[in-house]
């Protein structure tokens, strides 16, 4: 095994090793801070000046940029150093531990998304000693499996700035130029609890959950009949009535009920207008039945995300991976850097569909190919 191989698996196995869960659920959720210092040490040793951002009060959870070179343009190679929770009774090794077998490296995070840092630094490693005429930029962000704070957070500071980024979420090494956005979204109804035996006594809160739960389904194949695309392999935006809550007791009339549902929209449409439309129905069945309907955001949403088909960055990725940029259904933080004015693609190693699963892994087949394409983009962004 030659050097480089040796130090990538290396690296590869103290992220893994480093726990670092971020979850909306506060027995799960963990800093990232462990991940983010391993990764400062390793690109300062390598001549990038490197900056903690802080994102808590302790800097449990933080940014990291890492910046090698100076001046307008340059490339930013970007990656989420969160986790998602486990089951490590479905795993069939320790999923904080790297396991090569099969030819793949089994582990946490190994594919979504540490993965992609040893390969980037592997592939920065390859320009040492070079001058580099615009700036490279290593990118480390906390929580996007959670709360994407990480992102928001740079975007609202606008930077670190470049002329492109990629971000190294797992696509099988295929340029994806777009992506819906999500949604949570929770709708609390109050009606007035009372005695079954007489429905006079009471307003079913239930009634209206009922009421609502169709009036959402029939807005589900309204937004497909207007807003699908036909680059996603689910064209239409997708609507899940997810979580349902309500009554105490079958012969009591229900006084409060709550559902909780997600929306995909692609970018053919705006969150915004969609949740507009959905509090505006809500209200007309709160009148028509004498009942408080409140809908809004569980969480923070994500914007759909789109770069042109006809952008460089677009262009050279398919150029250099020998792939024609596709649309998916995850959301990612793509949108959060083009803000910043960067032309931006997603493009990593691993499978999606290995991620978030038990013995999640990364081929290792697929090491050496991101290698020689992230080189590729820097020559061309850096040279």
């Amino acid at each position: 095994m030659a050097d480089t191989d040796r130090l990538i698996l290396d690296r590869l196995r103290q992220l893994v090793g480093t726990p670092s869960v971020s979850s909306t659920d506060r027995d799960w959720d963990q800093g990232n801070r462990a991940v983010v210092d391993l990764l400062a040490n390793w690109l300062s040793t390598m001549g990038f000046a490197t900056e903690v951002q802080p994102l808590t009060p302790g800097g449990e959870k933080a940014n990291l940029v890492a910046v090698r070179g100076s001046g307008p343009g340059g490339l930013v190679l970007a990656g989420h150093t969160d986790t998602v929770p486990f089951d490590e009774g479905r795993w069939n090794s320790d999923p904080l531990q790297l396991d090569e077998r099969d030819n793949r490296l089994y582990g946490l995070g190994s594919t979504d998304m540490k993965g992609f840092f040893p390969l980037a630094l592997a592939a920065a490693a390859r320009f040492a000693g070079k001058p580099l005429k615009q700036p490279l930029i290593i990118l480390g962000t906390a929580d996007e499996e959670s709360t994407m704070c990480g992102a928001r957070a740079l975007a609202a500071a606008g930077w670190p700035k470049a002329r492109a980024a990629i971000i190294g979420e797992p696509t099988g090494l295929v340029p994806v130029r777009m992506h819906k956005g999500i949604m949570m979204l929770g709708a609390r109804i109050s009606g007035k609890a009372g005695h079954s035996s007489n429905p006079a006594l009471g307003n079913s809160a239930l009634d209206g959950l009922h009421a609502l739960m169709g009036e959402l389904l029939d807005y589900r194949r309204e937004l497909a009949e207007h807003y699908s695309h036909p680059l996603f392999e689910v064209p239409c935006p997708t609507l899940n009535l997810g979580r349902v809550h309500g009554g105490d007791s079958p012969n009591r009339i229900c006084g409060h009920s709550e559902l909780h549902f997600d929306l995909r929209m692609t970018p053919a449409g705006s969150n915004a207008d969609v949740l507009a439309e959905i509090q505006r129905r809500a209200a007309r069945i709160a009148g028509e039945r004498g009942l408080q309907i409140e809908v809004g955001q569980l969480i923070e949403d994500v914007e759909p995300f789109e770069q042109a088909a006809d952008s460089e960055l677009v262009r050279l990725a398919e150029k250099l991976s020998g792939h024609s940029a596709i649309a998916v259904a995850f959301a990612t933080e793509a949108g959060f850097l083009q803000q910043m004015g960067m032309e931006t693609i997603v493009m990593g190693p691993g499978s999606i569909d290995r991620a978030h699963q038990p013995d999640e892994f990364l081929p290792l087949d697929q090491i050496h190919p991101c290698i020689d394409v992230l080189e590729r983009f820097i020559g061309h962004y850096c040279l």
